[in-house]
């Protein structure tokens, strides 16, 4: 076999063998490739290094590397800085390129500058091909602007564009011989956090049979029932399609004249990665400043971050957040306007909680939706306000959701659940469930004034 014709085959949002353009382009192209995972020192640090997406990650690498020998080959993995690492592998099997999926990211876009800037050092080729998306960022732009700002629009066109076909997986994969046998770290020397106990598992065979059950006859029910908290009738595909066990665009592909309402949720996550490709700077400044001047609580902050804010359908959200590292996308939307609308404080104190718990935490729909949410972001209707207990009575009319999460309350029947003040001052006691935070319609009305300027 000729060296000549070695491949480095970086996966990084990609950890699957289906339609994967760039392991489909590098088994293609070259005679022998040396698939590698790095894990980057820069995202084991802080809020990134998130028990629930590490246990995950951790998860869909071993799967991966099942795969991969079922295929041939084996993964090799390294941990430390990510190009000097790309380096030493290249270097070291002789590869004269290296294939590699893109993505947008502020982080990502500093990583694959790097790899670049050390590829023409090294003459390196470097080819990326594929990415976390259904339409690349920066493909579709609208008449005298490089992204689209109003979502209405980027739909029309989203939906317009055609499918790309998917990627043949390899039948077989040829590598040098002696790489070395993989050998993952534990999840305890990279976080000293547990991860949730009710996490769903990673893996590409595992996103694979969560897509083929939710195809199988729950897709077709979604427009009706997405948003029935107690239900749970969504895919649960979030944390597959973020680190790419699945591929978006066969999810699409698969999706598409089965659920219009499911595959306007695919171009959400197409919309936020343009705007963060247009505007780096989302994930810390307003996208369209209000003149907020976010309060400081600490205590309504760590309440609301607790589950016990006082308004049980906020507090059952934050709690499914805690067991499960997940949150349905209805509770999202209701804890993030209280936090926001409700509470006044900052949508960065949100962002950051929530990307050190959830599982499918994205930089691109994070900070995207918490902008929406918060009125600083793409939203059209900047002052709109979710009042609690509405979105408890009309998604939760029977009070399920909120019993299964807020223990306290469980032995309180019917809606009345979402009420819990309105008991007797004995019983509510009893309970050992806090009071409301705030009074909803009285904050309501006070973030009205403040963006209004009255």
């Amino acid at each position: 076999m000729s060296e000549e014709n070695r491949a480095l085959l970086i996966f990084t949002r990609d950890l699957r063998v289906n339609d994967n353009p760039a392991l489909a382009a590098a088994a293609k192209e070259t005679d022998a490739v040396i698939p590698a995972f790095i894990l980057d020192e820069d995202l084991l640090k802080g809020s990134c290094a998130s028990p629930n997406r590490l246990s995950y990650l951790l998860e869909s690498l071993e799967d991966l590397d099942d795969e991969l020998r079922e295929k041939g080959s084996a993964l090799v993995v390294r941990e430390g800085n990510f190009a000097e690492q790309a380096m030493r592998l290249a270097q070291r099997w002789k590869a004269k390129t290296i294939y590699m999926s893109e993505d947008r990211s502020p982080y990502a876009n500093r990583r694959q500058q790097r790899l670049a800037q050390a590829c023409q050092e090294q003459r390196i080729e470097l080819k990326m091909r594929g990415g976390p998306w259904v339409i690349k960022p920066g493909q579709l732009t609208p008449t005298g602007g490089d992204h689209y700002k109003v979502f209405g629009p980027y739909w029309k066109a989203w939906k317009a564009t055609p499918i790309t076909p998917p990627a043949k997986a390899p039948r077989s994969l040829r590598s040098p011989a002696g790489l070395p046998a993989t050998r993952l770290p534990s999840l305890r020397s990279l976080t000293n956090d547990p991860p949730a106990l009710k996490r769903k598992p990673g893996g590409e065979r595992q996103a694979r049979g969560r897509l083929s059950k939710w195809l199988k006859g729950p897709i077709d029910e979604y427009g009706s029932t997405h948003d029935d908290l107690p239900g749970a009738a969504t895919s649960h595909l979030s944390a597959d399609l973020h680190f790419g066990c699945l591929s978006a665009s066969e999810v699409r592909a698969r999706a598409e004249g089965r659920s219009e309402d499911f595959v306007r949720q695919l171009c959400w996550r197409d919309f936020h990665h343009q705007v963060l490709a247009a505007r780096p700077d989302l994930p810390h400044a307003d996208y369209r400043p209000r003149g907020d001047r976010w309060r400081r609580d600490t205590r309504s902050s760590e309440a609301w971050r607790q589950g016990l804010t006082g308004y049980p359908i906020v507090d059952a959200g934050m709690r499914q957040l805690l067991a499960e590292g997940y949150m349905h996308n209805r509770a999202r939307l209701v804890v993030g306007s209280f936090l926001t609308k409700t509470l006044y404080l900052d949508w960065r104190l949100g962002a950051a909680h929530f990307a050190s718990l959830l599982a499918d935490a994205d930089v691109a729909n994070n900070v995207g939706n918490w902008q929406w949410i918060a009125g600083t972001g793409n939203d059209t209707r900047p002052n709109r306000v979710l009042n609690p207990l509405r979105q408890a009575k009309r998604f939760d009319p029977d009070g399920t959701y909120v019993r299964r999460y807020v223990g306290e309350l469980a032995a309180i029947d019917g809606r009345a659940v979402h009420e819990p003040w309105r008991l007797p001052a004995r019983e509510r006691r009893a309970l050992g469930y806090p009071a409301p935070l705030v009074d909803h319609q009285a904050a309501a009305h006070e973030l009205r004034a403040r963006r209004s300027g009255r």
